[in-house]
């Protein structure tokens, strides 16, 4: 007589009732998480950095006047 299919022990069925479908919550999470990251990237892309304590240097050639 052969040995039971995993799905068939008592581990087998915590396995599959349990420890599957809680990794499948968990990469839903996941996913979720990553999506709203994504979208705040994606937000923020486009605006200029944070101000910092140290001073920026004009982008432009000339002086703070704009000359």
């Amino acid at each position: 007589m052969s040995a039971p299919s995993f799905f068939q022990t008592h581990m087998g069925q915590r396995f599959y009732e349990g420890t599957m479908p809680a990794l499948v919550r968990e990469l839903k999470r996941l996913n979720d998480n990553i999506e709203r990251l994504v979208a705040a990237a994606e937000r923020f892309a486009g605006q200029p950095p944070a101000s910092s304590a140290e001073p920026t240097r004009p982008t432009t050639p000339g002086n703070s006047e704009g000359e």
